[in-house]
């Protein structure tokens, strides 16, 4: 398994790279690298999302079980269940790499950042969809340019940051 997710890297990190070049002079390639697989999970995420409000749920209520979610709600989720899985091997095997942390509390640091996203982007979306009355495709296009900022430092400083050799992360 390990040896396909490494060989998966080394397909990927030389197309990313190949694009850096004209970039180098206004980020590093770490940033570069985020900004690439982050911006190619976003691209699915975001296409999940029309096609899940538009094709799934035709843009109506969803009933689950007590609940029914606006059909912007639910795509929302749906979206989620597929990014969440891809997002964290860029993130881990792609971009921040050089993190010194064990897997188990990298997937845990990331699943907690991605759930607060996750309620962060159900919120605004509630609020520019719901009160604001912005149709639910472009609102969520705004979430996701509130959100990545975000998410980006979060998970370079919490999920996958680099501890300095001799000091121990406390939650190791």
């Amino acid at each position: 398994m390990r040896r396909h997710l490494h060989s998966t890297r080394d397909f990927i990190l030389p197309i990313i790279d190949f694009f850096y070049p004209p970039f180098r002079r206004f980020m590093n390639l770490q940033t570069f690298r985020y900004a690439a697989s982050g911006g190619g999970n976003v691209l699915v995420g975001f296409i999940v999302y029309y096609l899940s409000f538009k094709f799934i749920f035709k843009e109506e209520e969803f009933h689950f079980w007590f609940y029914a979610f606006k059909g912007h709600s639910a795509a929302l989720f749906v979206s989620f269940l597929v990014t969440f899985p891809v997002g964290f091997f860029m993130s881990k095997y792609v971009v921040f790499n050089d993190s010194n942390m064990k897997g188990h509390v990298q997937l845990f640091r990331y699943f907690m950042i991605s759930m607060f996203n996750l309620v962060l982007n159900y919120l605004l979306l509630k609020v520019l969809v719901e009160r604001l009355h912005i149709y639910p495709v472009f609102a969520q296009i705004i979430t996701i340019c509130i959100v990545v900022v975000f998410s980006y430092l979060a998970q370079r400083n919490f999920s996958f940051k680099v501890t300095p050799p001799g000091e121990e992360d406390v939650t190791d």
